[in-house]
């Protein structure tokens, strides 16, 4: 009988859909080590600083903060902690975002079974993978041009995403450890360099860039 070993890679996995985030981890834990799932950008980042773990698998739309953002600060900050997107956009600027943060690999949620396992050893061993399905499109089309959400600063992203997903000035300030003077210097800093004034055109800015998710609430 064939015995089949688990590597010692250990990941830890983020997602903003709960369902699919179990399915995700019975997958992972078939092959590595599994030492945690979150459902949110900032918790991904403390579950980081938590467990060290080697690779960590996210994707991009997620609350609180989203996979772009906590890719960020998780290479900022543990730059020894590899970072696979695993994700619905296939989008060429979103891929050329995640790449930006220091990523070392971008796949669709969609090839999930016949890829992840092999995105993960390579991130872990220092290598970067992309989708074959996405690196085709990427030699026969131009670099994307720099994303305009990139016009605001990190801290001025996570205030956004905030707002977007409905959170009061005292929540907001609240989540980010801010005062509320502050918090409502960021959204008027924000609706400046973007031109926006309304709550809903600063949601809709904020859903049409990938800072929010469409419909994704889990906070836990």
């Amino acid at each position: 009988m064939n015995i089949v070993r688990r590597s010692n890679i250990r990941v830890l996995l983020a997602d903003g859909h709960v369902l699919v985030a179990e399915g995700l981890a019975r997958l992972i834990e078939t092959d590595f080590e599994l030492v945690g799932k979150v459902y949110n950008g900032r918790a991904a980042v403390q579950a980081v600083a938590r467990h060290r773990p080697d690779v960590v698998v996210i994707e991009i739309s997620m609350p609180l903060l989203n996979g772009l953002e906590a890719a960020r600060q998780i290479r900022a900050e543990f730059p020894e902690t590899k970072v696979v997107f695993l994700t619905v956009h296939n989008d060429l600027a979103d891929v050329a975002a995640a790449m930006r943060t220091g990523a070392s690999g971008y796949l669709l949620k969609r090839s999930a079974v016949s890829e992840l396992g092999e995105a993960i050893r390579a991130a872990a061993s220092g290598r970067v993978y992309i989708t074959p399905q996405i690196a085709s499109r990427m030699k026969e089309s131009p670099s994307p041009e720099t994303p305009n959400r990139l016009k605001l600063t990190a801290r001025q992203r996570e205030v956004l995403q905030l707002i977007a997903e409905g959170l009061s000035t005292k929540e907001l300030a609240h989540e980010l450890s801010i005062s509320t003077k502050t918090a409502e210097f960021h959204r008027a800093v924000i609706s400046q360099k973007l031109g926006l004034r309304r709550t809903a055109e600063l949601i809709r800015y904020a859903l049409e860039h990938h800072i929010a998710g469409h419909g994704l609430h889990a906070k836990t």
